[in-house]
């Protein structure tokens, strides 16, 4: 029984994770856990010996960490920034996704953050900017925006679980003291119901501009300086899409995952991901937009220092990487989710996955290459990771997974409350609302 006495009827399923742990959890738990404690040990290796066992150097200080930090970053706005526009539109099909979408976000924020930490090479000197801080750095401003993207979209996830804490808390178990202490003495009254759609709505228009805000600053660390190819005004934009890119991608193969292991077929349908893969195929025509103005502005620019990363890129010893950014960011996705018939649940996985590869390589196409050759004269250096880099990782998406199979295992990953709510108010919502702008239809 529900918070108001109602059987849970075809949604238990949802609960079913939660109360059953079947051997293919404990399975991948041990290996996730194996994974992560590689990169535990690999990262211990690093502090003991310093940042001398990675490939970073002189000028190349900064490489797969800071490419990890700004991946991780652009992933996040898988959650708030989707769902909140979704929810503002009044979608009712975002109903089942938007809880695996604002997971995301929480979680994987702390790994943009752990990645910064790790390249200082000594994660105390972090202090530093809390200590002495500079209002003109555009560090202090990342650190400002992300703490405030951290508390909205905390505040925005926990908001919507509230309803489904309730309901754990009444169907009793080994944590009910936990489901009663979050619950908030929710019972589900009007007056609760409408609070906490007012306090939803609220957080929905608030993390839009600090979702945006913050991939923005994120760019500034890069654009703010005068390094060749990063002293550029269209980094902000452009770091937004990305993304937004990347973001939606990850939400897809997420839901592909929860979808398959947890059997929610009938609740993530392939409508879902039908519609994902159109705001996926919107993304990445204005990817290719941003990534083609770019490069063309340098190109006819012609500034020397610019020219020779430019031809680094195209043609030199990073052509590999950015040819890949190229294939796996349009040239792959573009044709599957152009048609109907392929965007389906797995032709929109396949296109995901090569995005978030794509993604992954386009960062480090923009950190490496302009730090291999600085405006001060210096001798060749080529930035190879080292097996420590790559175990840090493994270990940071390993840990990521990690998280979110124990959230699954406490939380309901599809919103059991809106998806009723969904079939007892929205078909006559829908046609109210219809009659507000449709012409020809009177409106009493």
């Amino acid at each position: 029984m529900d918070e108001k006495g109602f059987k849970l009827g075809d949604d238990a399923i949802l609960l079913q994770p939660i109360q059953r742990t079947g051997k293919t959890f404990y399975l991948t738990l041990f290996s996730l856990i194996a994974v992560i404690l590689w990169a535990a040990g690999a990262y211990i290796y690093q502090y003991r010996d310093g940042l001398g066992v990675t490939g970073l150097s002189r000028p190349i200080y900064w490489g797969v960490y800071i490419t990890n930090f700004v991946f991780f970053i652009g992933i996040s706005h898988a959650g708030t920034l989707i769902s909140a526009i979704l929810r503002l539109a009044k979608a009712e099909w975002r109903r089942s996704i938007t809880r695996s979408a604002e997971v995301i976000t929480v979680l994987v924020l702390f790994f943009g953050v752990g990645n910064i930490l790790m390249d200082l090479g000594r994660p105390d000197r972090m202090l530093n900017i809390l200590q002495y801080p500079h209002l003109q750095s555009p560090l202090l401003w990342d650190v400002l925006s992300i703490s405030v993207y951290l508390t909205a979209s905390s505040v925005y996830l926990y908001l919507p679980l509230i309803p489904d804490i309730a309901i754990l808390r009444d169907h009793g178990g080994r944590y009910q003291w936990f489901y009663r202490i979050f619950a908030l003495g929710w019972s589900g009254t009007e007056r609760q119901h409408h609070l906490l759609e007012r306090g939803i709505a609220f957080m929905a228009i608030l993390v839009i501009p600090v979702a945006v805000s913050v991939h923005t600053v994120v760019s500034f660390v890069f654009a703010m300086t005068i390094q060749p190819m990063w002293h550029s005004a269209i980094f902000g934009p452009y770091f937004v899409c990305g993304a937004i890119f990347s973001g939606i991608a990850a939400l897809i193969v997420a839901m592909n995952l929860i979808r398959k292991v947890y059997h929610l077929e009938d609740y993530l349908r392939p409508v879902h991901f039908n519609n994902l893969g159109i705001l996926l195929l919107v993304m990445t025509l204005l990817w290719f937009y941003f990534t083609f103005t770019e490069y063309l502005t340098t190109f006819y620019g012609g500034e020397p220092i610019h020219m020779t990363i430019f031809w680094m890129k195209f043609t030199g010893k990073f052509a590999p990487y950015f040819w890949g950014m190229f294939l796996f960011c349009f040239i792959i996705p573009l044709p599957i989710l152009s048609f109907s018939k392929t965007r389906t649940p797995f032709g929109t996985l396949i296109a995901s996955i090569s995005v978030i590869i794509g993604m992954w390589v386009e960062r480090f196409v923009i950190v490496v290459p302009t730090l291999a050759n600085p405006r001060l004269p210096n001798e060749a250096v080529l930035y190879f990771p080292t097996w420590v880099e790559w175990s840090v990782f493994a270990g940071c998406v390993s840990f990521f997974i990690l998280l979110y199979m124990i959230f699954t295992k406490f939380f309901p990953i599809v919103s059991i409350w809106e998806v009723r709510e969904g079939r007892e108010k929205s078909m006559a919502e829908v046609q109210e609302r219809i009659k507000t702008y449709l012409p020809g239809i009177g409106v009493e």
